[in-house]
């Protein structure tokens, strides 16, 4: 019986449509299976390595199939359950599989295109057609045979070489060709054994008697391998060399004399060694309260909220959880919106469940992200290994191949770092990780000291159960939070610098007491703008419509759009005067005007600036447990989660800029920031202080931080949003239309927002421009829709999706990009 035709449609890495149909060679039948990836031509003849999504005997109607060139995977990479979450998520967000695939796998397993150039065979005959340029390129190809089109742009030293190779091809020169290369290299290491033959023990005695003679340093690497390693019959190459204190020569003469033999194995990057594991973590009351209820609740409900104030121990009550989980053979996720926090909870998971933990983020080597995913990977394909796993893991682990999972806990849930803004699938981990438990079966646990607007009303509607813990672990008082009126020091000139007296006194006596601090700013460089003081000119991003902010410790001006630096201006370039001043301040001015009150003190910083490199979290982290750090200075990441059990004061430097951001959830998340970062003082031994410095002490959020009064914050934002159509009464979606041309970009958004109008009325409002009018040279207008909870959000996507493809194919207004995000903010 012959083989059928086989037909397969693959999710290519694009931002398309639909997905598309290849053709399979017969003898490449029995590779192909659903989840694993094949080679592909698309579009003028270019490589693509695409994702096998179905198998058919249907070739298209609409186009005759090309076949596909090759199979890359032995196994399928991504599993049933991942893509039927991928399809969830194209619906829900209205974005394409391929984009979903982009993020969804890691780096290290895409496989990438490059165009690579050779000379024809005959390229001699064909010199006198060359001109100096193209000589350079045959230059390079003689000497290296093989070339990027990126090692050309270096060679000619200009970014546009497309159009010289293109002459050079049609003149008979060269030759291009797509190669695929992988990103993902495997981690080998070589192993040494004893031969068959030195397995005999009299014959390896008698070769150490005559090593002992004639090669003492043999001997010894043959000594140190029988007393260390004999047991497990082989040992790493590098291991033993340090051990005998020897070298590679040493251990290849040996080779050589055929007493041992070596092999090269791929090795995990993973974290395997020995770990100790702690003893079962004892529950408070409090704690114990908490954990029973959850599980009383999920019998009921798969979804649950814990309200439990900042130190209250809900880490604790989480790993009891787990371990109820692990002992039924299932996985958990646990899901961190920082990867700041990593650190300490991968530390204090590890110490209970050793190395079951695997922690997956952005933070990693791509090789070490694939062998997270290949190692999950394998569990899912064999169903007989039940080695359970917890993972941690920032958003991006909702993508991960899980086989069996149980609970998902979404620590911090409140935190709008849970939410992807670009590029696309523009998705919130949170809302997707409910949708994933649901494939699953599994429960979801939402944790946090000052939830979201939206759980705590689905939890107070019944949709999702709610436990509360309102008791500190330890009995450790809520923090004394003290406001002062900035307005009022000025007056009295009593602030110095950006600092009230009232600060540096505690700050004085918490440091006297050998105490540690913590000032949070908002706003990390060193001074927000730089100002004229003639003209009031300040230097602006020559790609976006926004200000420059000074960092001093390079010395430049800096976007934080599109990263553009430039240098710090001598004179106004509008003016020419040469008395330019900073204006705001940042925390790196923080931290050096703090030095000049407190010289002897050790001062660090954590934002996004100082913490760069891969490491450097856990270094400042680690070094502020240690209390090698007395003071530190940050951005939002100070808030989030950290426990520092020697904390005494917490500042809060500028709590008015917070509050000004306009933003329909600038409210929340200004409680919630000032409350978390308030969380942070008082941990153990005694009641910490909280200073928060503003314009308005009798602002409404700042009276609800000082009261600690959650419920009557949300309940007043409850009525805005209501009166005012906003989550959780309405869905959003908002669609930002980019463009290089201002008439082309306002044209084609009035004329969109027109025909939006017409078939969903007052739902739709803009187009606007929003703060940011222009960004690396695109200028930019919103038009923002809202859906009332009534309504169905399937159609009218389906009617939003139907007009922006209607737009797209509008001649005029075919290359303005139309950006959807659905649930924005």
């Amino acid at each position: 019986m012959s083989s059928p035709t086989l037909f397969i449609d693959v999710i290519l890495p694009l931002a398309l449509p639909k997905l598309y149909t290849y053709r399979v060679p017969m003898e490449m039948n029995d590779s192909i299976s659903v989840g694993k990836q094949v080679v592909v031509s698309f579009k003028s003849n270019k490589l693509y390595t695409a994702l096998i999504r179905t198998i058919k005997e249907t070739p298209p109607k609409e186009y005759e199939a090309k076949y596909i060139l090759s199979v890359l995977d032995d196994e399928p990479i991504v599993t049933d359950r991942q893509f039927e979450l991928w399809d969830w998520m194209s619906a829900y967000y209205l974005c394409s599989l391929g984009e979903i695939m982009n993020a969804a796998l890691p780096a290290g397993l895409k496989l990438q295109s490059e165009t690579k150039i050779t000379l024809t065979p005959d390229y001699k005959e064909k010199e006198s057609l060359i001109n100096d340029k193209e000589f350079l390129i045959v230059d390079a190809l003689e000497l290296n045979h093989i070339i990027t089109l990126d090692q050309v742009s270096k060679i000619l030293d200009q970014k546009t070489v497309f159009p010289i190779i293109k002459v050079m091809i049609d003149k008979g020169v060269l030759l291009i060709h797509e190669e695929i290369d992988t990103k993902y290299k495997p981690r080998k290491q070589v192993y040494i054994k004893l031969t068959e033959a030195y397995a005999n023990h009299d014959l390896l005695n008698k070769e150490l008697d005559i090593l002992n003679k004639k090669a003492p340093k043999q001997a010894e690497v043959l000594m140190a391998f029988l007393k260390l390693f004999y047991d497990n019959k082989e040992v790493v190459r590098d291991e033993l060399i340090k051990y005998a204190d020897s070298s590679s020569s040493i251990i290849n003469q040996l080779v050589k004399k055929g007493i041992f033999e070596t092999e090269e194995k791929e090795v995990s990057r993973l974290s395997n060694g020995a770990m100790d594991v702690e003893d079962k973590v004892v529950l408070n009351d409090y704690q114990l309260q908490a954990f029973k209820e959850i599980n009383e609740h999920f019998t009921n409900k798969d979804i649950l909220l814990l309200h439990g104030i900042t130190s209250s121990g809900k880490t604790e009550v989480y790993i009891h959880l787990i371990e109820e989980v692990i002992a039924e053979g299932k996985q958990v996720l646990y899901l961190l919106p920082e990867i700041a926090l990593t650190t300490q909870i991968i530390n204090r998971l590890k110490k209970h469940f050793g190395n079951q933990v695997q922690v997956y983020h952005s933070r990693l080597s791509e090789n070490e992200r694939v062998e997270v995913w290949k190692s999950l990977m394998n569990k899912s394909l064999d169903k007989s290994k039940q080695n359970t796993t917890v993972i941690l893991a920032a958003r991006s682990g909702v993508f991960l191949p899980y086989h069996n999972l149980g609970l998902i806990i979404v620590d911090e849930e409140h935190e709008n770092s849970f939410k992807q803004f670009d590029p696309a699938p523009r998705y919130h981990a949170r809302d997707t990780a409910l949708v994933l438990a649901k494939f699953f079966d599994a429960k979801t646990l939402l944790g946090s000291a000052t939830p979201s607007i939206e759980s705590y009303y689905n939890a107070s509607n019944n949709k999702y159960e709610l436990v509360t813990i309102t008791k500190r672990h330890g009995g450790v008082l809520l923090p004394e939070i003290v406001l002062v009126d900035i307005s009022e020091e000025k007056r009295k000139k009593l602030m110095k610098s950006h600092f009230s007296q009232l600060l540096l006194d505690e700050i004085k006596l918490a440091l006297d007491n050998k105490e540690q601090v913590i000032l949070f700013q908002n706003r990390r460089g060193f001074a927000p703008i730089l100002e004229c003081v003639t003209c009031g000119w300040t230097p602006h991003c020559v790609n976006c419509d926004v200000s420059l902010t000074y960092h001093k410790s390079n010395e430049q001006l800096r976007c934080h759009y599109c990263g553009y630096v430039a240098k710090i201006p001598k004179n106004c370039g509008a003016c020419g005067n040469n008395d330019i001043r900073m204006k705001g301040f940042g925390t790196e001015k923080v931290e050096e005007e703090l030095a000049i009150f407190f010289p002897e003190t050790v001062i660090a910083r954590l934002d996004l600036d100082s913490t760069r490199s891969k490491y450097s979290y856990q270094q400042i982290i680690g070094d502020f447990e240690t209390n090698k750090i007395n003071v530190l200075v940050g951005t939002q990441m100070v808030t989030k989660g950290l426990d520092f059990d020697n904390v005494s004061i917490v500042g809060i430097l500028n709590a008015d800029s917070m509050l000004n951001f306009p933003d329909f959830r600038s409210y929340e998340r200004s409680y919630q920031l000032m409350a978390q970062v308030s969380g942070r003082a008082g941990r153990k031994q005694k009641r910490g202080k909280v200073i928060i410095q503003c314009q308005n002490p009798m602002h409404p959020i700042i009276q609800h931080v000082l009261n600690n009064d959650f419920e009557k914050m949300v309940a007043d934002e409850l009525l805005e949003r209501n009166k005012f159509h906003f989550p959780p009464y309405y869905r959003l979606i908002k669609l930002t239309l980019k463009h290089k041309d201002y008439n082309v970009l306002d044209d084609g958004a009035h004329h969109l927002a027109k025909e939006l109008k017409q078939a969903l009325g007052s739902r739709v409002l803009g187009p606007e421009s929003p703060l940011v009018a222009r960004v690396r040279n695109l200028f930019l207008k919103d038009i923002l829709i809202k859906i009332e909870r009534e309504a169905s959000i399937r159609n009218a996507k389906k009617i939003i999706s139907e007009h922006i493809n209607n737009f797209k194919n509008t001649k005029e207004y075919k290359s303005v990009y139309v950006h959807i995000d659905v649930d924005p903010y």
